[in-house]
């Protein structure tokens, strides 16, 4: 079968003829129909630092988001039949360390990570532990079904420490997963929702998905624009963001960190922090399974519909991959 392959430690990646997998016990193969590109994929194509440091497994089939056929399962699997359109919670937990044992299977101290540390998505066939997938509903487009892994990061993101109802929601970064964020926060019940960032393109698709006011940063202030706020949802891992982050939040207020900080960041944790009382949560993956049934329940309520703006053959990669680098996209979707 064909793949999209991370081939070498080097910018770029290769179509390549690659055997089918074969299954464990406890393991099903699935059939991919629809996958859809993750900026950690980008990171892989583009050979960043964090790649550099991360990746391991050479040569790699890349991606990781999908909605799939199960054509064959493993005689130990029970919860799972053939023919179940299934996607995946790609954080392959051990559930034998610590956190496992303790319900942070997301947190797991021997995770793997589908398309990163084992062979993902990009491709005609993938295998995958029983316990990581997710039975979908048929009623579903299968285009949805593929982005509920990062919409589930973007689920966590707003809702971690409590509800928005009512509450004002501020939004940094424009990226898929943050324009996921302004529909969860819209379909919740925030009150005003305000989102920032620097691409007109994804402000314009702010607003569509629910935003009330979109803020350029380039071009105008957050602090001035936005006053004050109940909750920060942070997903631009940028360092002056965080910071006018914490000085809009009311005394009280919710910080969530979604966004990856390539350094060091300077914050003043005894007056932002400390005296004002803010509660920080750190995000990353998905509560498993908890998550997943939130992002189930909340997917008929979402307007999702803007943030797809592209739909590609999996052929099309490379052009997927410009189309995010140069941030002249939503989320892109791959037909397989």
């Amino acid at each position: 079968m064909i793949a999209a392959v991370k081939a070498a430690r080097a910018p770029g990646f290769s179509f390549k003829e690659v055997k089918e997998p074969e299954i464990g016990d406890s393991e099903v193969l699935i059939r991919s129909k629809v996958a859809s590109i993750c900026g950690t994929d980008l990171s892989i194509y583009l050979w960043n630092e964090w790649a550099q440091g991360r990746i391991k497994k050479i040569p790699l089939t890349i991606g990781h988001e999908f909605a799939g056929e199960v054509v064959e399962a493993g005689k130990n699997v029970d919860n799972i039949e053939i023919g179940d359109i299934v996607s995946a919670e790609t954080h392959i937990f051990c559930n034998e360390c610590y956190s496992c044992r303790n319900n942070r299977r997301h947190l797991c101290e021997n995770m793997e990570i589908l398309g990163v540390d084992r062979d993902g998505c990009f491709t005609e066939y993938l295998s995958l532990p029983a316990q990581n997938a997710w039975k979908n509903d048929r009623s579903v487009p299968n285009d949805l079904l593929s982005v509920q892994e990062p919409l589930g990061n973007a689920v966590d993101t707003v809702l971690a420490g409590g509800g928005v109802e009512g509450k004002d929601v501020a939004i940094f970064g424009c990226g898929p997963i943050g324009l996921m964020m302004i529909a969860v926060a819209r379909a919740c019940g925030a009150g005003k929702i305000f989102a920032s960032d620097s691409s007109e393109y994804r402000l314009k698709i702010a607003r569509a998905v629910g935003a009330d006011r979109t803020i350029n940063f380039m071009e105008e202030d957050e602090r001035e624009a936005i006053g004050k706020v109940d909750v920060v949802c942070e997903a631009s891992g940028s360092d002056s963001a965080l910071q006018k982050a914490l000085s809009i939040l009311y005394p009280g207020g919710r910080l969530s960190l979604l966004g990856l900080f390539h350094a060091p960041v300077n914050v003043n944790l005894t007056d932002d922090v400390i005296f004002k009382g803010i509660e920080v949560h750190g995000i990353t993956g998905r509560h498993v399974y908890e998550t997943w049934y939130k992002v189930a329940a909340l997917l008929p309520r979402l307007n999702l519909k803007p943030i797809i703006t592209h739909k590609l053959r999996l052929d099309d990669l490379e052009k997927g991959f410009e189309l995010m680098k140069n941030r002249e996209c939503g989320k892109v979707v791959l037909e397989v």
